[in-house]
Parts: structure tokens; sequence; C-alpha cells
């Protein structure tokens, strides 16, 4: 299936009719953001509709965005492995420690486009990650954008502007990368910025474009730092994933709906509404009158030197774990080139 193809079959989706009798599996899928938010919009929704009309109405989700169905960010995990969810999308991030193998994607300047880079995602849990999603399926792993840096009222272009600047970051990765580069990282959910930001808590955040209008984080922020080239500062990984338990007490009809609504080409088309949904906060915000400005190339090749130790440690981090840190580092920065290309 290619990703044109899968958004043909959402296209198609919406022109189905509900079928007349009773819903036989209702999946409760749950988030963190709010239901404005592009993800929810441009990709749950109508990776819902699709599975309901291709199971003739046997099948729908019932939606619980911005944690509606209680607990925290880092919770939703547990929620979909103990059945308070049947499907939930977070960020790997949000749980340090319990995906130290996908992490390698979060690494500072590893990542390039976000479908590039989710379809290496999606092999790479396939594959040498898979270890990490026991008691789950995998049904999209993207990358969100590529992470750029958003601040409150103080233009930064060199590394020696961001010394003692309180900045958000969504993952373990993104500490280091921050306290590398001689900002104070702050470990915060995306939900939490709007307060930080307005409050003062935080001086700026590590973000993507595409979720900035959902948390007005144009309106919080005055500098927006985007860094040259293919090759982003940093992302995240994001994934939306089902509690194997609930897929294996699924009809094998079923089964194959689910199965026929999943994989790479599934995780380039959210990676690709996403993309598409960047370009437009991006808008946004320059209509906002931000100042919205690249780091000199010059600059940038500072911080990437500066930022280099980062990946060293991740590799000797997964040595001590008995795994081939080197080895899995090269295989997701092959499978990221290759898709780049």
């Amino acid at each position: 299936m290619k990703a044109r193809q899968f958004a043909l079959g959402i296209a198609a989706a919406a022109l189905v009719p509900g079928a007349a009798q009773a819903q036989e599996v209702v999946l409760k899928v749950a988030h963190f953001l709010t239901p404005t938010t592009p993800a929810h919009v441009k990709f749950i929704e109508p990776w819902c509709g699709k599975i309901e009309a291709q199971s003739q109405g046997r099948m729908k989700c019932q939606l619980y965005p911005a944690m509606s169905l209680g607990g925290t960010p880092p919770q939703l995990l547990n929620q979909v492995r103990d059945g308070v969810a049947d499907i939930v999308w977070t960020l790997p991030g949000y749980t340090p420690g319990r995906f130290p193998i996908t992490e390698v994607f979060e690494l500072p300047f590893f990542s390039t486009s976000y479908e590039a880079t989710s379809r290496a995602l999606w092999d790479f849990i396939e594959g040498s990650a898979a270890s990490e999603f026991a008691g789950l399926r995998p049904i999209a792993t993207w990358s969100a954008g590529p992470y750029l840096l958003h601040f409150r009222n103080k233009q930064v272009n060199a590394l020696e502007d961001l010394k003692g600047l309180k900045v958000r970051t969504p993952s373990r990765l993104g500490n280091k990368m921050l306290a590398a580069l001689g900002a104070t990282p702050v470990g915060m959910p995306a939900p939490q910025m709007t307060e930080g930001l307005a409050k003062g808590v935080i001086d700026g955040a590590l973000l993507p474009w595409e979720v900035v209008p959902a948390l007005k984080i144009q309106e919080l922020t005055k500098y927006h730092a985007e860094p040259t080239g293919k090759i982003a500062l940093s992302t995240a990984t994001t994934i939306f994933v089902m509690s194997q338990k609930k897929y294996d007490s699924l009809p094998a009809d079923l089964k194959k709906v689910i199965d026929d609504n999943r994989g790479r080409e599934v995780s380039a088309f959210a990676a690709g509404q996403l993309a598409e949904a960047g370009n437009a906060s991006r808008d946004i915000t320059l209509k906002n009158g931000n100042t919205v400005y690249q780091l000199a190339p010059e600059e940038l090749k500072r911080w990437k030197q500066t930022t280099a130790p980062v990946a060293q440690e991740w590799i000797k981090d997964m040595d001590a774990k008995g795994l081939d840190g080197r080895k899995l580092h090269d295989e997701a920065a092959a499978l990221v080139q290759k898709y780049s290309n």
C-alpha cells in the first residue's frame, strides 16, 4: 500500500454510509492533545472513519482526546496495556527508559523530513526495536516535524545566547541536547507548555511547527529559530499503538481491517498530514507578526559539534545494556538516509 492509496482510502471512507446493524466492537482511542490538534483531525479521525467503513460498521472508535480518560500523558502506555484504552497516541519520550532503542531517532541532527524519518522509524520498530513493543501492536509510528526553538522574548542567534535559558523538552535526549547547548532543560509534556510560557516558568520550547496554533504558542512567543539544511535539530518519535490483547480478541475479518490500515505507508501518510499542518502553522505564526529566522550555517555547525557527544553517550548506554550501540545507531541512520533519498 502506498501513502497515496491510503489517502484515497481515507477519502472513500467518508462516503460510505454506516451499517444498519449494531456496532460489535468499540475501540477506545486516547491521546494527550486537544481534538483540534492536526494529528487528531488529519489522521486519527480519518483512520477511525476508514476502519468503520471497511468493517461495515462492525468496528468504530470512541475518541478520548486531552487525557479525557483520566491520568497524565506519561500514563498512556500503562492505560493501553491495562485495558483502560484500546489504542493510544503518545510519545515514547514521555516515559524515559522504556524505549531506549527507539529513542535513537531523537538524537541531535539525526532525522530529516517528516515522511522519510517516519518510514525509517517504522522499519526500525518492526525490526531491531520490536522487543520494546511487547504487548502492543503498532499501527503507525511517525516522526513529529523537525524541532525548532520558540522563545518568549529573546532572539537566540548563537550558543552564548542560550546560556541559562529555561527551555521545554519532551524527552531524555532532548534534555541532553539542550544541556550540551548551554540551556537549562525543563521536561514538560506538550499540554503544560501554554501555562509554562504564559507564567514565565520557561523561556522557550523545543517543539515542531504543527502543534503551535493548537497550544497558542505563537501568541506566547516572539522568536522562532529554525535550523538550516535538510537535517533536523531534533525530533520526537510518536506512536499510535493498539493493545495486542485487544487485537487478539478480534475476529479474523476485523483483524484484517486493522492490518490493512497499519504499516510504513500509513505512518508516512500521517507524517505527510502533519507536514502540511506544519507549513500552515508557520504561516499563521508569521501572520501574527512573530520573527521566524534561520540560524547561520556556521553557527549551526557549532551546535552540531557541541551536541555530538550526546550520540556517543547513547551508543555507550546501549553497550552497557548488552546491545551493540554502534550497530543500532548506524542501522537507524542508514534507514533515514535510504528514505531521504
